[in-house]
């Protein structure tokens, strides 16, 4: 897979949109832009530092400094997973924000179906986390009508995210996904008790099988929080746009609050943190002029090819 650092940093230091700082600038903590997050209320950075990608750090230890250096930068919303790095990626977490676990909103989520197996995971990541409670649970990675049937069934996963909501083991509750819009939409309307959704937004999802199109709309008329994902679409749209587009692109949709980088060293992160400074919302033109550069040219956009993660059609 190809280097995101590798796209960035060149793309950074040529930009001259406005708003993007010259890449040898040391970034500065607090300068983050930051958004309510939906109907949960919350300010949160507008940029998340995402857990995905801390198995490219050599150790926990690392990882946790890592974590560290971003929550110093002034990151304040933390997206982790049960399923990310064996576990590995809560543990590191857990270490690097020892102290100041109240001044960040913090996340995790399960692939567990059932309430006792989805209750099992929390607690493993209380201890991993070293807290004993989460700002945002989300059921992951939602892929089928069976599966939300299996969420909302009784004895389901629901049950487990509702109780843990009563008792404050977490404040908000929501689903992510990137595998097909239409059950995204599904889940939002057979439910109305989320805070939040996770979902794939960038400058071609437009191309095929679109949550912009399909899934945004749901979620905006429901007011609850959405997490864009896969905004450089895991590095490919950086063949024709650069980093600051991209993310332009993502936080300039309606309804988008947060975009969730997989950054996994403080060049990227600062990278994202310039992107985002004197963040400008882009007009109608410039979205259209950035949608038909992300699937022109040989190469750029290949359907399918390129978001591995859809479903076939």
């Amino acid at each position: 897979m190809m280097s995101r650092r590798s796209f960035a940093g060149g793309a950074i230091a040529a930009a001259s949109l406005a708003g993007t700082l010259a890449e040898s600038e040391k970034v500065k903590a607090g300068d983050i832009p930051t958004t309510t997050f939906g109907k949960t209320g919350i300010q949160v950075s507008v940029i998340a530092q995402g857990g995905a990608r801390m198995d490219l750090h050599p150790d926990v230890q690392s990882a946790a400094a890592y974590v560290r250096t971003v929550y110093d930068l002034g990151v304040n919303y933390f997206d982790c997973s049960r399923l990310y790095w064996d576990g590995r990626a809560e543990e590191a977490y857990g270490i690097g924000l020892q102290g100041v676990r109240k001044n960040v909103f913090l996340t995790t989520k399960t692939v567990k179906r059932t309430a006792k197996e989805a209750n099992e995971e929390l607690e493993t990541s209380f201890r991993l986390l070293k807290t004993d409670y989460v700002d945002l649970w989300q059921v992951h990675a939602v892929q089928s009508h069976e599966d939300i049937d299996k969420i909302l069934a009784p004895g389901g996963a629901m049950e487990a995210f509702e109780a843990a909501k009563k008792a404050g083991k977490c404040r908000f509750i929501g689903f992510t996904g990137h595998y097909d819009p239409e059950v995204h939409a599904a889940l939002l309307k057979a439910c109305d008790k989320w805070d939040t959704v996770m979902m794939p937004i960038h400058a071609a999802d437009h191309a095929y099988l679109s949550f912009e199109k399909t899934a945004l709309p749901a979620a905006i008329e429901r007011g609850v929080g959405t997490q864009a994902i896969k905004v450089f679409g895991k590095a490919f749209l950086l063949r024709s746009l650069n980093p600051t587009e991209c993310l332009r692109y993502a936080l300039s949709q309606p309804g988008v609050h947060v975009a969730i980088c997989g950054a996994a060293t403080q060049g990227q992160m600062e990278d994202n943190i310039r992107a985002v400074q004197g963040l400008r919302k882009m007009t109608a033109e410039e979205m259209a002029d950035v949608r038909k550069r992300a699937i022109a040219g040989a190469g750029v956009y290949t359907g399918p090819t390129m978001e591995y993660w859809k479903k076939r059609a």
